[in-house]
């Protein structure tokens, strides 16, 4: 089985508010699971790592030969395919979980897609509407 993964992450006023969006999607490209939740207080890339360590775990279930994740963070997906260095202390923490977690599939790819495409407006929304929620109960 090959699986696609869709993440993001983000952060009302950077640091601020976060939350996470996943979407597990088969191999062509029909959603089998997804999910999102409120993480605190979080920066957007902090964000977008805690949203693809929630995705890994969510996809090593199904047992896939082949993961193909996607995210539209281009610093992220650059620094998890070691065009770029990571520097933050806290970012170098969950960037370690990723490469153990890695060890789990046999064939893991990182690749950027933009916002607008139609999976990535999904875990977008997904996020937002998880601010929105925790936003209303503040009220």
């Amino acid at each position: 089985m090959n699986l696609r993964l869709y993440t993001d992450g983000g952060a009302r006023n950077n640091p601020g508010p976060g939350a996470i969006g996943v979407l597990v999607c088969d191999e062509d490209d029909e959603e089998i699971a997804r999910h999102e939740a409120f993480i605190g207080e979080s920066t957007n890339n902090i964000a977008e790592y805690c949203a693809l360590i929630a995705g890994l775990e969510m996809a090593s279930q199904y047992k896939p030969i082949k993961l193909r994740c996607f995210l539209d963070s281009e610093l992220v997906v650059n620094q998890l395919n070691g065009v770029y260095k990571v520097k933050n202390i806290r970012i170098k923490r969950l960037y370690q979980e990723i490469k153990c977690q890695e060890a789990r599939f046999s064939n893991i790819s990182y690749a950027y897609l933009p916002r607008t495409h139609e999976k990535m407006k999904i875990v977008d929304k997904m996020v937002n509407k998880v601010l929105n929620d925790e936003e209303r109960k503040k009220k």
